[in-house]
């Protein structure tokens, strides 16, 4: 008498090994899960280092430890450096951290929110965008709130920045429109917000000329503590929110109809994203200019390390963008001993390449 093999759904699985399945598997997660902080943590350290370089940088260099005990001992560190330190570098120096986390952050869940690799507030044409609305109040004196004439330019550059973004959100929505269609969407926008700052500097004043190129050309030299106080709020604003969004976005990446069966608005969450995306955006823009796939950049660098599960993905894009415009800070002084290069013309040179190699292996992979 010969006896079939047992089939595949003949296997009984006991109770000691579905325990040790289970067991093997939550150690698995947790080794991954550590080294995703480990990342984290490398990123950070990253930042750190990058800062206190761009804290020695400056006409006058000073020590690793000249600055250490400048910061953590002010009272004890010679006037000079005290007040070079504090009052003229640390400003700029961490308006670069909180610039490039407020706007990867933006690049990051603009990515998540429309599907498409290429997505970031400088490539579709929110920072653009944002520019005209500031580029509005310097030169002509236009406030699109009337009553906020203390904070018009912000205001400005960011209702600018939200109704480019519903723009994009909206027209992402209609049927048969492709990642493709954004992407020339967005180029389009930019295109078009850099036409009618032209037409703004053909009409403005030289001290308003002035103030329009600033921005073009993006600089953290004239961030002080009150810009950084504001545009630090904005980012801790956001994060929250996002971070309560952690699930859902990360979901969205499996697809709408996947994610609307885990009884996700998959609507809903994209409009809320990308009103947060044009505040990350719009603020940033306000104060030091046009800045550059820094949005682009960051959260890429995050995606290729940390994966796509936005506990990790959103705090990784958060400091490697720090790290990227701080980085770019360094290099700006750097250059040329005396002068500080634009900073937008610095990340230019890092992403431009970066974004090429985007478009070339786009096509290869699945994202």
């Amino acid at each position: 008498m010969s006896l079939a093999p047992a089939s595949a759904d003949d296997v009984v699985t006991t109770p000691a090994e579905a325990s040790r399945s289970t067991a093997q598997g939550r150690d698995a997660y947790r080794a991954l899960a550590l080294r995703r902080k480990l990342i984290l943590a490398g990123f950070a350290a990253v930042l750190l280092a990058c800062l206190i370089v761009d804290l020695m940088l400056g006409p006058a260099r000073y020590s690793v430890s000249e600055v250490v005990n400048a910061l953590l001992s002010p009272s004890t560190a010679p006037a000079a450096v005290r007040v070079v330190i504090w009052d003229i570098r640390l400003p700029v120096a961490l308006m670069a951290v909180v610039t490039g986390a407020a706007l990867a952050i933006a690049g990051a869940q603009m990515q998540t929110a429309l599907n498409n690799p290429l997505a970031s507030p400088f490539t579709l044409g929110i920072s653009a965008a944002a520019s005209f609305g500031a580029a509005l109040a310097l030169v002509f004196g236009v406030s699109i709130v009337p009553l906020a004439i203390d904070y018009v330019v912000p205001l400005n550059a960011f209702i600018m920045a939200m109704g480019a973004s519903l723009l994009i959100h909206l027209l992402s929505q209609r049927r048969g429109v492709t990642t493709e269609t954004v992407v020339l969407l967005g180029i389009a926008l930019v295109f078009t917000f850099n036409a009618l700052l032209a037409l703004l500097q053909f009409f403005a004043s030289e001290q308003a000329l002035g103030a329009v190129v600033f921005w073009m050309m993006g600089s953290l030299t004239k961030a002080n503590w009150h810009k950084l106080a504001i545009t630090s709020a904005v980012l801790l604003i956001c994060v929250p929110l996002f971070a309560r969004r952690a699930w859902a976005l990360t979901t969205l990446r499996l697809g709408d109809e996947k994610a609307a069966s885990f009884g996700i608005d998959v609507r809903y969450l994209r409009l809320e994203t990308m009103l947060l995306v044009a505040l990350l955006a719009a603020v940033p823009v306000a104060f030091v200019g046009t800045i550059g796939f820094i949005g682009l950049v960051g959260p890429h660098i995050a995606r290729m390390v940390i994966g796509e599960d936005q506990r990790f993905f959103m705090p990784a894009s958060a400091l490697a963008g720090a790290a990227v415009l701080s980085a770019s800070s360094v290099v700006s002084k750097s250059l040329i001993p005396g002068l500080i290069f634009p900073i937008s013309i610095v990340t230019a040179l890092v992403g431009v390449p970066f974004f090429f190699s985007l478009i070339l292996t786009s096509r290869r992979r699945s994202w």
